[in-house]
């Protein structure tokens, strides 16, 4: 048995980009800042979120730059092959299942904010 869940909250680093494929299915992708809890360092950390169908959509209308968010995920190890040096690389990714946006009213329009669970609820 296993188990394989991501909680983060932070604040997104970049505006979120969104691709369309011809199948109708949308990615949006993005990365957030944590802060972690440590008298030693201010510096975040990062991580590489990737959102699907709906929640990419929400994710995309209504996240920018700086945005406090929640999300709950799952992580994947991405691999591929360096095109320039035939190197193996990886990137680990984290697969998110619930977007809660949050933050203060000035933040963001508050008949916006809302979570969304990737089923098929309404926002």
């Amino acid at each position: 048995m296993g188990l394989n869940v991501v909680n983060l909250v932070g604040r997104a680093g970049r505006d979120p980009e969104v691709r369309y494929f011809e199948s109708g299915t949308v990615l949006c992708t993005l990365t957030i800042a944590v802060n972690r809890r440590s008298s030693r360092t201010d510096q975040p950390d990062w991580f590489n979120l990737k959102f699907w169908g709906k929640s990419a959509e929400i994710a995309a209308s209504y996240v920018k730059k700086g945005s406090l968010i929640g999300i709950q995920g799952s992580l994947e190890i991405e691999t591929w092959t360096d095109r320039n040096t035939g190197t193996n690389r990886s990137s680990p990714v984290v697969h998110v299942d619930r977007l809660d946006l949050l933050g203060s009213k000035r933040d963001n329009d508050p008949g916006l904010v809302g979570s969304y669970s990737g089923g098929d609820d309404e926002f």
